[in-house]
């Protein structure tokens, strides 16, 4: 590879994987990748990788799963999460399977007799399997990583139900891809969470810089840390629990308010399909929370949504003062929730409200 590759990832599957193949197993030092980060909350940056860094994570992945297996792809391949499964596959000695060329995830499966299998995969991706009666078919994975989003707790129990071994991960672009598995650090990893609660990490997957935002790096490299955008705790035994981005705490009425949780306990709720809590500007409150709802049968009435955040332990403050009905939830082409669309819609269904 050439310094013309310092530019995010781009090509299809197939070629994505050719380059990488040789760009992993060149035995001459090449030059880093550069991965587009989702933009999910806002604007995309462009995360600057080494090889040592992706092959770390790749390698540590194998290591927590126990080895190597075939790998599923049904993510896109120019975000870390589909680049790692491709990444993953060459140190495996293996080519991918392209979910695409099989016309979805279950028939590629049934079309695999490799004894381990491993698939990765965010929340929705898991949610329309389980609509489609569909869960099962994932049982015959060794693990499935799960991913990028906040996953149900109603989601993860039916998945454990139909058998299937759920991983939940935590990373992002900037750490090659999950670097903590069902709360666990990967092998050399570090995690500390400072007197904020914010969560830093180390270890050898980090990324080298943001490509042309010296000003941007250093804001988030702390002492060979890396500050991410993340609250949240460590338990007695160092189990990371994510609580959710510092931005989805938002101050509505003088009250901190979760958003993450204020969203799990909308999805629990009796008459909702899926559901994300966000926080918009408001002149009177400071914050407006507004719950985007997907419901199995039309609209869900604002009050038995207000009544589950309080059953659910929470402060009834915290229970969103506006409902915005969706047909599907918005999202990004790497499948995770496109949060600045829910918040314009939010804003934009207040506004005519």
């Amino acid at each position: 590879m050439t310094s013309a590759s310092l530019r995010p990832v781009a090509g299809t599957a197939r070629e994505v994987f050719a380059l990488l193949r040789d760009w992993l197993t060149v035995g001459a030092a090449v030059d880093p990748l550069v991965v587009r980060t989702s933009g999910s909350s806002g604007l995309p940056k462009d995360v600057v990788l080494s090889r040592e860094a992706l092959l770390a994570s790749a390698r540590a992945t194998h290591h927590r799963l126990g080895g190597p297996g075939r790998w599923m792809l049904d993510l896109p391949v120019h975000h870390v999460a589909g680049l790692q499964v491709l990444i993953r596959s060459v140190i495996a000695g293996s080519v991918p399977v392209v979910a695409a060329e099989h016309g979805g995830l279950p028939a590629a499966l049934a079309a695999v007799s490799t004894e381990r299998t491993y698939v990765s995969l965010v929340p929705t991706q898991l949610h329309r399997l389980a609509e489609s009666g569909l869960l099962g078919t994932l049982a015959r994975c060794e693990a499935v990583l799960v991913g990028g989003a906040f996953l149900s707790p109603r989601l993860a129990v039916a998945a454990g139900e139909a058998g299937v071994r759920v991983v939940r991960t935590y990373g992002m672009s900037e750490t090659g891809g999950g670097c903590v598995y069902d709360g666990v650090a990967l092998d050399g990893v570090g995690i500390k969470v400072d007197g904020g609660g914010q969560v830093h990490l180390a270890g050898p997957m980090l990324f080298e810089r943001y490509d042309n935002d010296p000003e941007a790096t250093k804001a988030v490299f702390r002492d060979g840390w890396f500050a991410t955008a993340d609250l949240g705790e460590l338990d007695a035994d160092g189990r990371l629990r994510v609580l959710g981005r510092g931005d989805d705490v938002v101050i509505s009425g003088g009250v901190n308010v979760s958003l993450p949780a204020v969203t799990e306990a909308l999805t629990a709720c009796v008459g909702v399909r899926d559901a994300v809590a966000v926080g918009i500007p408001d002149d009177e409150w400071g914050a407006r929370v507004v719950a985007c709802v997907v419901g199995t049968s039309g609209v869900v009435p604002l009050t038995v949504l207000r009544d589950a955040v309080e059953s659910a332990g929470l402060p009834r403050t915290w229970g969103p003062r506006n409902v915005v009905t969706l047909e599907r939830l918005p999202l990004l082409a790497s499948g995770k929730v496109d949060r600045v669309a829910l918040r314009a819609a939010a804003a934009a269904a207040s506004t005519q409200g």
